[in-house]
């Protein structure tokens, strides 16, 4: 395998998984953001290619839309189509329920770093540990914090 076939391959794994990670995330954004612009700077390089339209699983507000199926190495991804796919690419109904992607071990930070890497963003190699703040809902305890004063002593 060539040099270019393997940077695909892993490309194709590092966006599976970020792809895994954002439908469970609690701020999926920045990842489906990632995912969406590797797979079109594939496409235009022309190292992914579009193999037609399928129906949502999920349609919104009641109203059924199509996402556009794509292949990258030997994965595929659906992402939002363009006006223009409608027209260029071919419809193929419901998603097929009995395909799945293979499963890749890599970790998340591995993933980003790949994609970022291909995209050109640069990506921090060691994020600073979030610096913890109380909850708006602690009280701290006076248990402990009050100074004992010394008894006074009984006469007996």
């Amino acid at each position: 395998m060539s040099r270019k076939t393997n940077d695909l391959d892993e490309i194709a794994k590092a966006l599976f998984i970020v792809n895994r990670h954002a439908k469970t995330a609690l701020n999926p954004r920045g990842l489906y953001d990632m995912k969406k612009q590797a797979i079109n700077k594939l496409l235009q390089e022309k190292q992914a290619e579009k193999v037609g339209l399928h129906f949502s699983d999920r349609p919104k507000l009641s109203r059924q839309h199509s996402t556009l199926l794509v292949k990258v190495s030997n994965f595929y991804f659906h992402i939002p189509p363009a006006k223009q796919d409608f027209q260029d690419v071919k419809h193929l109904g419901p998603t097929d329920k009995n395909f799945r992607n293979p499963k890749p071990q890599m970790s998340l930070n591995t993933a980003k770093k790949i994609l970022s890497g291909y995209l050109g963003w640069t990506y921090p190699e060691k994020a600073e540990p979030a610096k913890r703040r109380p909850s708006s809902y602690y009280t701290p305890s006076s248990l402990g914090q009050w100074e004992r004063r010394p008894r006074k002593k009984q006469k007996r």
